[in-house]
């Protein structure tokens, strides 16, 4: 696990780029490999990397190259398979000289040209430079579950694990309005897209490849679009598929030279990894979990469960809303707007666990795979919904819904209905995009005057996926779709920034490339059957997992927001949110913002993921304006960092 970064002359009459060129990039990201920096330089490039040791620690350091130095490497992350490939690599003839994962890369390379990514199986950023052919590859695992960003600008093109890094280098920081407008939607900005104009982030399964100043993007993996005909396989032998396959999962991603432990939520997802792990190892295994205190908020009774009947080492923590050690810290380590609230129980369990550990496993995926959120059902019962008399539809069931009163509690049914009317009446596609939206296009135009008018909606980041898969029935669709977008851009963006803020290792054994296929392949009635979510894993592990695990509500990892935000925040609302700070900053509409959050405090509506959202932007923008020296708005709307 590393950060890595580089920057490749486009233009042959542009300076050399020099060690310290690249040195100055690696600063920003020390935490994500406080252990060792290794650069290489060569006039046109140079590629540059800081280390967080975890496999080959005394000859593992990067970058690494070829017998004859022709061909060099920065990675990212972990080649899970590195064992088999190199096994077969010296059979062909090739020469190791470390016994570090990330050496197959550059072998590899030499034996199947740009195409040797496909034969990886592991979580990956991946930057080779080919001296010979002046080439330079930049690829991202299947999945995204590591980040790769890169800009071309002023006949340069820069590339790094972090946007901060670019920045560093002298990208500009002039802001994507079509990002903040979709930021503004999700709460994150999805791919490729980023908050600056000029950087992108390369999707999962693509790369970028670099050949006498051009630049082509190249995808190398998908899903598997096809699902397996009816009665291929019985119920029972997918459940052993799922159970094999994932235990397959778990021992290559098992592979380190350091402590490892496991997120347990008390969730299915992290309890399998626990049950199947036992399986796999003979080592004590260490859990760590997290507490908010707020009874519904809370899984930590199911954990402890799990840790007793699997007699882990387990430790807790329980989280207090302290605001000014993390919401600063949040917007430090996302280089751009960023807003799932659960990113703080996931930087605070990652401080705990790297206490102990330097690798913990997680059960993030397991909700994509195998249907486990609740819009899947609100789609389900949405297609019923639409059948109903537009009287009681349209009016009567939003109008009586629209008057309950609003409840705090995690997942409450005031909020879920007034989510589910929102959008019922939509087509399952927009639907889908509905039960999720932060602020509507309407919403929008009304807080941010700029982006009135528009001429894109923030539906098509998700709208492109669905024509894609249109011929899938819905639930593929919707769980397709997820998997695409909110999964790389929004849950494993959080994964990466707070485990590596803590210079910890973060591994998804339930997004294997090859168990994502198998679950991508299963048909939607074992995943889903009535309104019941996640039937077959629940299924293949039903001889593993109490029944208080398999059968309780879902909680996952969200805070008590809204009512941190009337409570422990509000000082930090009143400082970033007040009328002054919004006019002097100029982007959002004052009256309108004071009209949110006064709504949220008197408890009319929850606006609480909203205001949230407002907040995070309010704070990466102080971090973006120190940065820049001023910002100032042009008549066309853009936010330019002067």
């Amino acid at each position: 696990m590393c950060g890595i970064c580089g920057k490749l002359n486009l233009d042959r009459d542009r300076p050399p780029v020099t060690r310290q060129d690249v040195h100055r990039m690696l600063e920003t990201m020390v935490h994500r490999g406080p252990d060792d920096e290794g650069i290489f330089a060569d006039r046109t490039v140079g590629l540059g990397i800081r280390r967080l040791s975890i496999i080959d620690l005394v000859t593992g350091g990067q970058p690494i190259h070829n017998e004859d130095g022709s061909i060099w490497t920065v990675t990212n992350g972990e080649i899970y398979n590195y064992k088999v490939l190199r096994a077969d690599l010296e059979r062909r003839g090739h020469t190791f000289y470390t016994r570090s994962d990330v050496e197959v890369v550059v072998h590899l390379y030499e034996e199947y040209g740009e195409d040797f990514v496909s034969r990886l199986n592991g979580m990956f950023g991946v930057a080779l430079w080919d001296a010979t052919r002046r080439t330079l590859l930049l690829a991202r695992d299947q999945i995204g579950v590591k980040p790769m960003h890169y800009a071309v600008e002023n006949g340069v093109l820069l590339f790094g694990s972090e946007l901060k890094s670019m920045l560093a280098a002298g990208m500009s920081r002039d802001i994507d309005t079509r990002a903040l407008s979709d930021y503004l939607s999700y709460n994150y900005i999805p791919a490729p897209s980023t908050i600056f104009q000029r950087a992108k982030k390369l999707e999962p399964g693509h790369a970028v490849i670099v050949c006498d100043g051009t630049v082509r993007i190249k995808q190398y993996w998908d899903l598997p679009a096809a699902a397996d005909r009816p009665g291929l396989h019985s119920e029972a032998e997918y459940c052993e598929m799922i159970r094999e396959s994932l235990k397959r999962s778990i021992r290559m991603q098992l592979m380190s030279d350091v402590p490892i432990g496991i997120f347990l939520s008390g969730g299915i997802d992290s309890s399998a990894l626990v049950a199947l792990c036992s399986e796999v190892t003979s080592d004590p295994i260490r859990t760590f979990t997290i507490d908010f205190g707020e009874k519904s908020f809370s899984e930590v009774e199911k954990a402890r469960i799990i840790s007793r009947q699997y007699n882990t080492i387990h430790r807790e923590c329980v989280v207090r809303m302290r605001p000014m050690e993390i919401i600063p810290r949040l917007a430090e380590l996302f280089d751009e707007p960023f807003a799932d609230s659960s990113a703080i129980p996931t930087y605070y369990l990652s401080r705990m666990a790297r206490e102990d550990v330097t690798v913990a496993l997680g059960g993030d995926g397991g909700d994509e795979l195998f249907a486990g959120y609740y819009t899947y059902q609100a789609g389900k019962l949405g297609s019923i919904y639409r059948r109903l008399p537009r009287w009681f539809s349209a009016r009567a069931f939003p109008w009586a819904v629209n008057h309950l009163a609003v409840s705090h509690r995690k997942d409450s049914w005031d909020f879920k209905a007034k989510r589910f009317v929102q959008g019922a009446l939509n087509d399952p596609a927009r639907a889908h995009f509905m039960w999720k939206v932060i602020f509507d296009e309407q919403q929008k135009a009304l807080l941010c005057p700029m982006l009135a008018g528009a001429s894109r909606e923030s539906f098509d980041a998700m709208g492109r996926y669905f024509r894609v898969y249109q011929s899938m029935d819905n639930l593929r669709q919707w769980q397709f779709v997820d998997t695409k977008v909110y999964l790389p851009d929004d849950i494993l963006t959080k994964v990466d920034r707070m485990t590596m803020g803590n210079s910890l290792e973060g591994r998804v054994p339930l997004l294997d490339h090859e168990f994502v296929e198998l679950a991508a392949r299963m048909p939607s009635h074992l995943k889903m059957k009535g309104l019941s979510k996640k039937h077959i894993i629940k299924k293949a592990l039903a001889d593993r997992l109490p029944r208080e695990v398999l059968f309780s509500r879902k909680q996952g990892f969200s805070v008590p927001m809204a009512a941190w935000l009337r409570q422990e925040l509000r000082p930090v609302v009143n400082e970033y949110l007040n009328p002054t700070v919004i006019r002097n900053q100029g982007i959002f509409d004052e009256e309108y913002v004071g009209r949110i959050v006064a709504a949220h405090d008197a408890m009319e509506v929850d606006y609480s993921r909203n205001i949230w959202g407002l907040l995070m932007f309010m704070l990466w923008h102080q971090n973006y304006s120190k940065v820049a020296g001023k910002t100032e708005t042009t008549q066309a709307g853009t936010l330019i960092g002067v």
